[in-house]
Order: structure tokens, then C-alpha cells, then sequence
């Protein structure tokens, strides 16, 4: 399924996202500008595009896994969340997470990934009590060795 959304280039010489093969679920999205980051270092790198999606669509940007396992290059919020009203350009928070080098991505260079999906809007009911279900409260690992919460 396609669905139309408008894209901005803010960077002339930048090329648009795109699907890099048939049937990815995501389109690359490229560096606006060379970034150095040290180990433990994050920062924002904008795109040099900008997106309106229709009523219903949220943008998702990923990490690319290839960054990840090469060079320890990760995302902060990920997925990050691009909702339908947003219109300013679209940037990326990548953290180093590299004990001991520095990773330097060059203006061009594809470092997240964009997958565009419908979403649901809820329509919050309170109530006093939830229904039970077969797994209740249990979460965080609770299939497994337990877990552990923090009272606010």
C-alpha cells in the first residue's frame, strides 16, 4: 500500500530518501552535514528534508543497523516520532556509543531510516478497574526472571 506524502528538500544536493530495494520497509534518510562524535557523544543531524504526512500516518525513524554493529552508532529515542502536524526538518539524535573511538559521518552518508505507518488515535475511557487478562500486570521480563519497578 502507497501512500502520497509531500516531501520539502532543504538541500539541493542532497538526493530524497528512497527505498533502497523492492520491498524495504523503510527509506534512508542521509546527513545534512559532516558530524564527528566522540565516545558518548550525541547529537542532532538534520536530514535536509521535510514531510507532511496525511491525517492518520506517523513518520518512525530507526537506526540503521549496519551503523550499529560496525561502529556502535545508535539513536537516542528510537524510533523517533515524526507525527502528521509536524512540518520543520526532519533530524536525527545519534549517540557514539563507543567506548574509545570517535565516529565521523560525512554530509551524504545514510544514518537512519524512515518507515511511514498509519496509526490509531485512542480514545481514553477511565475507568476504576481494568478487565483481567491471562497475563495481568506482569511486564518487564515477567515471563522470564521477574522484574523490578520504581514507585513514583
Amino acid at each position: 500500500m502507497k501512500v502520497p506524502v509531500l516531501i520539502q528538500r532543504l538541500d539541493d544536493r542532497l538526493p530524497l530518501p528512497s527505498y533502497e530495494h523492492p520491498g524495504d520497509a523503510a527509506m534512508d534518510l542521509r546527513a545534512r552535514a559532516t558530524v564527528t562524535l566522540a565516545p558518548g557523544e550525541r547529537a542532532v543531524v538534520p536530514t535536509g528534508i521535510a514531510i507532511a504526512l496525511p491525517p492518520g500516518y506517523a513518520g518512525f525513524v530507526h537506526p540503521r543497523s549496519g551503523l550499529a554493529a560496525k561502529q556502535g552508532l545508535g539513536m537516542v529515542n528510537a524510533p523517533g516520532v515524526i507525527d502528521a502536524g509536524y512540518r520543520g526538518e526532519i533530524g536525527v539524535i545519534l549517540i557514539n556509543h563507543d567506548r574509545h573511538l570517535s565516529i565521523t559521518l560525512e554530509r551524504g552518508e545514510r544514518i537512519a531510516q524512515l518507515v511511514i505507518k498509519p496509526v490509531a488515535l485512542a480514545d481514553l475511557i477511565e475507568v476504576t478497574q481494568l478487565p483481567g487478562s491471562h497475563r495481568g500486570q506482569g511486564g518487564f521480563g515477567s515471563t522470564g526472571t521477574g522484574s523490578t519497578t520504581v514507585d513514583s
